[in-house]
């Protein structure tokens, strides 16, 4: 029985995938949506980027990017981490407090936040690894618990923010905010972590196949516990980002949904879900490409509700369209040198003939312990 051809659309997608990599593609989708929002708020008789809108584009991405870029860290090695917003809503609060408005104490209040940010990453991480329990699961309950300490113990605004840390927060050098050239000196850190680290190929082999990586010699669990702390970390710098804007502690920042955004973000970036490919330049794509829909949303005055549907309806049609033109082989790699998943095959210590068409298999990564 002769199996039906591919699709002509998909076909072209698969086509332009291979020529730009997935990366190229979310930055060309990024420049697409740029285009036609710009067209939508001009036949408006408004101009989308005007310094006020670039201004906004840029200060929404830097605070979604700085979770979203410690969130790709964890699901590159197959995790995830649920608990971001919360550990966000506390750093805002520890940062406040730790301050006191004291400018000789911003220093100790930003050691402080990250290093509590980073214990509750550890925690994490060991949960998942050491006691196997399911990361959404394990990160859910840790958000909760950070939950139920706020709602206890902060009724309203708590602690103050000296003048001189609340710059983070507003400052820009002309159109680009101080927050945002963090937000992207960060990111390129963890793009060189990734691509010219040890760890940072242990979390690709673990998300790949973590059997296959125990065979190869890596310890699964070091790089899962590494990712989880520094995802921790990266929500308390977007804490020490909120608790600047605010100028206090703030308690109920939690509510806003980030930790979903951020897992958002990474997918639209072109990140496998399941781990093992994408990495953290599609994230700020992604990042960006939400960033732009609120701004064009709040420039044409869209109803909130609505405004929430639609960005829900871009966000699966993108990552559908994006499937579907990925589903050209397991082979398929990543620019940003994630492996592709396994696929089925001989069982370890087996031999199978060699496919013509197919890759070098990679070496196995990390050596004996």
């Amino acid at each position: 029985m002769t199996p039906p051809s591919t699709p002509a659309p998909t076909r072209a997608l698969r086509s332009l995938r291979s020529r730009l990599g997935t990366t190229g593609l979310v930055y060309l989708a990024l420049a697409v949506l740029l285009a036609v929002s710009a067209a939508l708020v001009a036949a408006r008789g408004e101009n989308l980027l005007t310094t006020a809108n670039t201004v906004d584009l840029l200060t929404r991405s830097s605070l979604l990017g700085f979770l979203a870029i410690g969130q790709t860290l964890v699901i590159l090695c197959r995790s995830l981490d649920l608990s971001v917003g919360y550990v966000a809503a506390l750093s805002t609060v520890v940062a406040a407090t730790t301050m006191a408005g004291d400018p000789s104490r911003v220093v100790l209040g930003v050691a402080v936040t990250l290093g509590v940010a980073g214990l509750i990453g550890l925690a994490n991480g060991l949960v998942v690894t050491g006691l196997r329990v399911n990361p959404f699961i394990a990160t859910l309950g840790m958000g909760l618990i950070i939950k139920g300490y706020l709602d206890t113990n902060f009724q309203g605004p708590a602690g103050e923010i000296p003048a001189a840390f609340q710059a983070f927060g507003y400052t820009r050098i002309s159109v680009l905010p101080v927050s945002t050239l963090v937000m992207l000196g960060m990111a390129v850190a963890a793009v060189l972590f990734l691509r010219r680290t040890r760890t940072g190929y242990h979390i690709y082999a673990v998300g790949g196949d973590a059997e296959v990586a125990r065979l190869s010699g890596i310890r699964s669990g070091v790089p899962t516990v590494t990712a989880h702390v520094l995802c921790s970390v990266t929500a308390g710098v977007a804490g020490l980002l909120l608790a600047a804007r605010f100028g206090t502690g703030s308690a109920t920042v939690y509510s806003g949904g980030y930790e979903l955004e951020a897992i958002a973000a990474v997918v639209l970036g072109g990140t496998y879900l399941l781990g093992g490919r994408g990495g953290v330049a599609g994230t700020v794509a992604g990042v960006l490409i939400l960033a732009t829909l609120d701004t064009v949303f709040n420039v044409l005055a869209v109803d909130p509700f609505v405004k929430e549907v639609l960005r829900g309806v871009i966000v699966i049609a993108a990552v559908a369209v994006y499937a579907r033109g990925g589903n050209s082989g397991a082979r398929t790699r990543f620019p940003s040198g994630g492996a592709a998943p396994p696929s089925p095959g001989p069982r370890p210590g087996s031999r199978a003939a060699p496919d013509p068409g197919s890759e070098p298999s990679p070496q196995p990564l990390g050596g004996r312990r």
